[in-house]
């Protein structure tokens, strides 16, 4: 099992724990905690030896936006013998704690959050059926209807299958080089 921690308790122990950041490339540069190391939650199979190494140094402490998907690589985690803890409502709650946010400088285009991305899709997908629905044949407004069915599953189950689609266009995925500093980084302490 893998234990919890609030935001003030983390602040007070930031200096002591090793921070994975289990968000898209993109949801990590608008703001993560102090270094923290990008690791998003579609790669932790492949770091599972060097996560292994740094957990025997110290404790691990995994994060994203919500904790939902912390609560899931801390449990993948436990399955795999490495002892974890993750952070109770994620860098929202560490943001509204007064916890500090680190963005890398600013590169050539902005990304865009997880949740900012699900929010134009979706809204996409509901006004595509509507219109198509309107001009074309009714039939077309079931896009909206499963969109929008999509959204309350969402909510009720605290899951985002848009999201893990999302999350594997070419525009979320950590390139292969960032993945490899990342893993030797956190092998090497």
């Amino acid at each position: 099992m893998f234990t919890t921690l609030d935001a003030t308790t983390a602040r007070e122990r930031l200096h002591t724990l090793t921070v994975i950041d289990v968000r898209t490339p993109g949801e990590y540069a608008t703001g993560h905690l102090p270094d923290a190391h990008n690791l998003p939650l579609d790669d932790l199979d492949r770091a599972l030896p060097a996560l292994r190494e740094a957990a025997g140094r110290g404790e691990l402490l995994v994060v994203c936006a919500s904790g939902n998907r912390s609560r899931g690589a801390c449990e993948l985690l436990a399955r795999h013998g490495i002892p974890a803890a993750t952070l109770d409502g994620g860098t929202t709650a560490w943001a509204t704690s007064g916890g500090d946010l680190h963005r890398p400088a600013a590169t050539a285009r902005p990304r865009w959050a997880m949740d900012r991305q699900v929010r134009l899709t979706a809204g996409s997908i509901i006004l595509l059926g509507l219109i198509l629905g309107a001009l074309a044949h009714p039939a077309f407004e079931l896009l909206s209807a499963a969109a929008a069915a999509g959204l309350v599953y969402s909510a009720l189950s605290n899951t985002c299958a848009m999201a893990s689609l999302l999350g594997k266009l070419p525009y979320n995925r950590t390139d292969r080089a960032a993945l490899d500093t990342t893993i030797t980084a956190l092998r090497q302490g």
